[in-house]
């Protein structure tokens, strides 16, 4: 309806560029001057309603094509892409179309994992824009962690040794608040760390398909050629918009291999510090996805440099990351006032664990309660999406951080984005 809205608008609007064309007079200089105005608006107009059309027609597939619970998705391809980092190109098992997606989005898939207990849940970003036949995810395989006991990384080994083509995977709908705004046209930089690179790809891959001429500067952050994905791709892309910067950053480059100006354009770490140095200036919309401590840096950075808060974007899965401190201030704004003005804490009770502790907003989700208490939640995409970490509430009531993506049963809540309204118990 808004949208519709919007249209009539826009030709009421060009309606009036034309009649104050007629009402001018005979002064024929004045005539050519409104002519040349009136066109240059009305390519304007017409530019916005194609894009208004355009972005319904996008959202009625989506709407249309989104399915409930779990579909079967035959892995058509698979593609080593960098040193431990693999793509899967994903094929519906019932040959019906895949509904489009918004840039920047993610997969969660059901994972039968052998001497697992229950089906292991996760969530992987799409490494491409939407295509009508397949989706593509890329992973990368996680090692175990150094000086340390802790195992690999549990479902990107999986995924790495025991996924070949022809398998079929249980995937939900592309889901994630995380995107690309595609209905506005102003400048974008685009930053990826390591694997991070994956829904920035999809983002950049994007504007290049649908013809966007909105300027984007891809800043992406690897140790060497070793970890560079898409090399080939994302250098075609250089060199054939003028309107797209590639700017890849080593932090190790081998000797005698990875050559500046060649493999890659800067040495040294991906950063506000960097930004200064290349972009023309901190008017920009960031969008950015890497390792928590990349993450924690360019958050801090760019307010630093007196970015804007609702012009910096991120993707951030995971505890210890920046989005455990945002979710950190948005719990203390929905605290309860008597906890805000007091500073008195919440008592949560996590029945299965015998465990009573403290809640305040400054330490953000019950999910990040319960880990930092080693009480295990099952969780998955950590933005109340997936519905992995969905628990029953025994007693009391929650807020949420976000919306969720897709509600939960009545009497439970998604941990991973739930604050306490009071005193509450939880069963786990």
């Amino acid at each position: 309806m808004t949208d519709a809205i919007q249209i009539l608008s826009l030709a009421i609007l060009a309606s009036g560029l034309v009649y104050c064309l007629v009402m001018v007079g005979q002064n024929v200089a004045a005539n050519k001057l409104l002519v040349s105005r009136e066109a240059i608006e009305l390519d304007h107009l017409r530019a916005v309603t194609d894009n208004i059309i355009e972005r319904q027609r996008v959202k009625k597939e989506i709407e249309e094509g989104a399915w409930n619970g779990y579909r079967k998705f035959r892995v058509s391809k698979k593609q080593i892409e960098a040193k431990d980092q693999c793509s899967f190109y994903l094929t519906p098992h019932d040959g019906r179309p895949v509904p489009p997606f918004e840039p920047g989005q993610f997969l969660t898939f059901r994972l039968d994992i052998p001497d697992q207990k229950k089906p292991v849940i996760r969530c992987y970003s799409l490494s491409d824009c939407s295509r009508p036949d397949h989706y593509r995810v890329t992973i990368k395989r996680v090692p175990p962690p150094r000086d340390s006991d802790h195992p690999p990384g549990l479902s990107s080994n999986f995924f790495h040794d025991s996924i070949e083509e022809g398998q079929i995977l249980d995937v939900r709908a592309p889901g994630g608040h995380f995107f690309l705004d595609t209905t506005r046209s102003t400048p974008v930089v685009l930053i990826g760390g390591g694997i991070g690179l994956t829904p920035v790809l999809s983002m950049v891959n994007h504007i290049v398909e649908t013809g966007s001429k909105r300027e984007t500067w891809f800043f992406y952050g690897v140790q060497n050629g070793q970890d560079h994905a898409m090399k080939e791709h994302l250098q075609k892309i250089d060199e054939e918009h003028d309107h797209i910067n590639i700017c890849v950053v080593y932090s190790r480059p081998r000797d005698g291999e990875d050559i500046a100006d060649r493999d890659f354009k800067y040495k040294g770490r991906v950063g506000a510090e960097l930004f200064k140095k290349v972009l023309p200036s901190n008017n920009y919309d960031f969008y950015f996805c890497g390792p928590p401590p990349m993450m924690n840096t360019l958050f801090e950075g760019l307010r630093e440099w007196d970015v804007p808060e609702e012009h910096i974007h991120y993707e951030a899965f995971g505890p210890a990351t920046v989005s455990k401190k945002k979710d950190a201030d948005k719990a203390s704004e929905k605290a309860p006032s008597s906890v805000s003005e007091t500073a008195d804490s919440i008592l949560v009770n996590f029945a299965k664990s015998g465990k009573e502790v403290s809640w305040s907003g400054d330490i953000g989700s019950l999910l990040d309660l319960a880990e930092d208490n080693d009480i295990a939640i099952d969780s998955g995409c950590r933005a109340g999406n997936c519905g992995t970490c969905e628990t029953a509430i025994k007693s009391g009531e929650v807020d949420y951080l976000s919306e969720p993506g897709e509600a939960p049963n009545s009497g439970s809540c998604l941990a991973c984005i739930s604050v306490p309204k009071g005193p509450i118990t939880l069963d786990a």
